[in-house]
C-alpha cells in the first residue's frame, strides 16, 4: 500500500467515524425525522459516504469510534457539521447539547475551547437551546 492509499483509507475512516456521530446524534431524541434524513443525506454526499456505507451505519452507527483531524479548521467544520443536523429541528435540547460538547472534546478542543466554539455554533445557526 502506497503512502497515499494509506492516507487516503485513513481520510475516510475518520469520514465514516463522522457520519456515524451525525447519525447518533440524529437518533438521540427518537427516530430520525425527515428533515434530519435530509441533511444527513447531504452530510454523506459532501463526505463521500457511498450508499451502501450509509445503509451499515444508519444500523448500528455506535460501532464507529471517533477519529478526530488533526486540523483545527477541519476540527470546526465537524463541529458545525454536528450543528447542522441538530438545526433540523432548529432546538438543542438537553441530551443533544451533552452529546455537542462530549463530540467537542473527542474532538480534541480542550473545556473552554469546546465551550466557547458550541457558543459560535449556537449563536451563527440562530438555534434555540433548550435546557
Amino acid at each position: 500500500m502506497s503512502i497515499l492509499e494509506a492516507y487516503e483509507s485513513g481520510e475516510h475512516e475518520s469520514k465514516i467515524s463522522h457520519f456515524a456521530a451525525m447519525v447518533t446524534l440524529a437518533s438521540i431524541d427518537g427516530p430520525i425525522n425527515p428533515e434530519e434524513h435530509m441533511v444527513l443525506k447531504g452530510l454523506a454526499f459532501k463526505l463521500d459516504v457511498s450508499e451502501e456505507e450509509v445503509k451499515v451505519i444508519l444500523k448500528n452507527p455506535r460501532k464507529y469510534p471517533l477519529i478526530p483531524p488533526y486540523g483545527l479548521e477541519e476540527r470546526i467544520n465537524r463541529l458545525h457539521d454536528f450543528f447542522n443536523v441538530i438545526n433540523a429541528d432548529h432546538e438543542i435540547d438537553a441530551k443533544e447539547r451533552a452529546m455537542i460538547f462530549k463530540y467537542a472534546i473527542g474532538l480534541g478542543f480542550s473545556t473552554e475551547g469546546a465551550k466557547k466554539e458550541i457558543k459560535k455554533c449556537i449563536t451563527s445557526l440562530g438555534t434555540e437551546s433548550v435546557g
